[in-house]
């Protein structure tokens, strides 16, 4: 019995490991931070590895979970982790190492590096707008997408994504003018580093690693060849399985490091000390970008305020590998977050971790979370329809057998229970309530309201198409950037079948002015003899797509 009970207190100790911190936390926070950290990680299945870096002292760290379930392997300071988007930073840092030298400017224009990019965009496209995502450059991912490709089924690499990029003749709005985050960016800023440098983005990136002393730290050219050991990823669908990572595309992410390399980076940037790299460009990696209108994002990081707080942050989300990282400069403190999991939110974890340094544990947020008063009786009738956020999202409600439905892009077709007069409930989640009002101008609208977001609102859409020629809609409209074609086919009503390559969606009729398919919002206009010559789609990190008659 003695000698079992060796066994179990050694066993839970290599599935949570705590680092030898200093004094700058807490027994009380610890503790806190102790229970965060595990809380989602299950007994025998993938977990984390987060730590804290406070006036440039790593003062927590601790790992929780299996890095190899097969090999019972646990997470430790020599597991390898896909950090993801959180790559992008070293890719920006890797621009100011150049910047440093002079070997290029911010102000430069792509094309004086990648002459074969958008020849026929007169209006300069420069590296800063690489940067902080206001080049306007479509997003490789969602162009795939649009072609009908699932890009982690294939192994592409960079050289495929300029091949797609070079093909592209529009850009999603001018360079400069506006903020759209685009992976395509840093994809593209890879390519202009081994231009000027005259080696392979990964070679420049590995020195700069070693002179950052962050040895097990490297973008993935090639996927036989990462480096050990890798945190393997896990989803859990009734039992954990993980997958084969067979991606070559890096410097947008792709990026395999351990919790003990990223603090030692966070380390750096909080004491502006390297021997190697100045004060300066250190410093500099963490503002935002002179010379442009964008104040959210810089090089490779996020800004933004947290209850009240300003901070700095970025995520990174691959399949079941995810990373987050948190910076709190006001109070000089870091916190770092890698996971295996798919059943840990890392953002929410992290986030919850700086409210115990910053002693707001007790502090909710404000935002209503159920509807302020009730009002008048709306029948189920009344409220059918279509309706879209600003932003765009897109609800619809249809009756069915005499109840309400929800029906949401992705997402199952949801019986709706009325609470009251105006306000019904999600059937089998009732903290999801909708609350159905009319605006100023009379038009119908919905209220969502949930606990942990905060309430927003759509409109009906109401358009009169009592003159609209629906089968004007009708044929083949051809990108020849991506090589797609549309072919849309009037069924029924507002209804129309759309191909798009080999898949067959349903689309629906939203204004004589725009299509609603799937995801994709599809704008057109008629001319004056009645036809319709150009569809223009956006969905995500892609915006008007022209697609021409064919």
């Amino acid at each position: 019995m003695k000698s079992s009970m060796i066994f179990l207190v050694l066993f839970l100790t290599s599935l949570i490991t705590f680092g030898q911190d200093s004094e700058e936390i807490t027994k009380t926070q610890r503790k806190q931070l102790d229970a965060i950290t595990i809380k989602d990680v299950p007994k025998g299945g993938p977990g984390i590895a987060v730590g804290i870096v406070k006036n440039g002292q790593i003062v927590y760290k601790n790992y929780a979970g299996y890095a190899n379930l097969k090999d019972s392997v646990v997470i430790g300071k020599e597991s390898r982790f896909n950090i993801a988007s959180n790559g992008k930073q070293f890719t920006a840092f890797a621009i100011l190492t150049l910047v440093e030298k002079n070997t290029l400017s911010l102000e430069d224009d792509i094309r004086t590096y990648l002459p074969n990019l958008y020849k026929n965009i007169k209006k300069p496209i420069l590296i800063k707008h690489l940067l902080n995502h206001s080049s306007g450059i479509r997003d490789v991912y969602d162009l795939w997408s649009l072609q009908g490709i699932t890009w982690w089924k294939v192994t592409f690499d960079n050289n495929d994504a300029m091949e797609l990029l070079e093909k592209q003749q529009d850009l999603n709005f001018e360079s400069g003018s506006k903020y759209s985050y685009s992976n395509s960016n840093y994809i593209v800023l890879t390519q202009i580093i081994e231009k000027v440098t005259g080696t392979t983005f990964v070679a420049y990136t590995n020195q700069l690693f070693k002179d950052l002393d962050m040895p097990n730290t490297s973008f993935v050219s090639d996927y036989t060849n990462i480096a050990e050991p890798i945190a393997k990823p896990y989803f859990n669908f009734d039992t954990w399985k993980t997958y084969d990572w067979t991606c070559n595309l890096h410097g947008d992410g792709n990026l395999f490091s351990t919790l003990e390399d990223q603090l030692q980076w966070e380390k750096i940037i909080q004491t502006k000390k390297s021997a190697v790299f100045s004060k300066e460009i250190l410093a500099k990696s963490q503002e935002l970008i002179q010379n442009t209108t964008i104040e959210k994002y810089g090089y490779g990081v996020e800004f933004s305020e947290y209850k009240s707080v300003p901070y700095k942050f970025h995520g990174g989300s691959t399949g079941a590998w995810k990373a987050v990282v948190n910076r709190f400069p006001e109070k000089n403190f870091s916190i770092v977050t890698m996971i295996n999991s798919g059943k840990i939110d890392p953002t929410g974890q992290t986030l919850e971790m700086a409210d115990v340094l910053l002693n707001k544990t007790n502090e909710k947020e404000t935002f209503r979370i159920t509807p302020e008063t009730v009002g008048a009786k709306v029948k189920i009738e009344d409220v059918l329809g279509i309706y879209r956020t600003e932003g765009g999202y897109i609800m619809k409600f249809e009756k069915r057998d005499g109840d309400l439905y929800m029906l949401r892009s992705g997402r199952n077709d949801m019986k709706l229970i009325r609470e009251s007069a105006n306000v019904f409930q999600q059937w089998n989640d009732a903290p999801f309530k909708q609350q159905f009002t009319k605006n100023e101008q009379g038009i119908m609208q919905i209220t969502a309201y949930y606990p942990t977001v905060k309430p927003f609102t759509l409109t009906r859409i109401e358009s009169d198409l009592s003159t609209f020629n629906f089968k004007a809609l009708n044929g083949i409209f051809k990108n020849r950037e991506t090589d797609v074609s549309f072919i849309l086919t009037h069924t029924e009503g507002i209804a129309y079948e759309v191909k798009i390559g080999e898949k067959k969606r349903n689309g629906l009729l939203l204004s004589p002015n725009e299509l609603l398919v799937n995801d994709y919002s599809v704008k057109f206009w008629v001319d004056n003899a009645g036809n319709i010559k150009e569809l223009f789609v956006t969905s995500g990190r892609i915006q008007n797509v022209r697609f021409v008659r064919e």
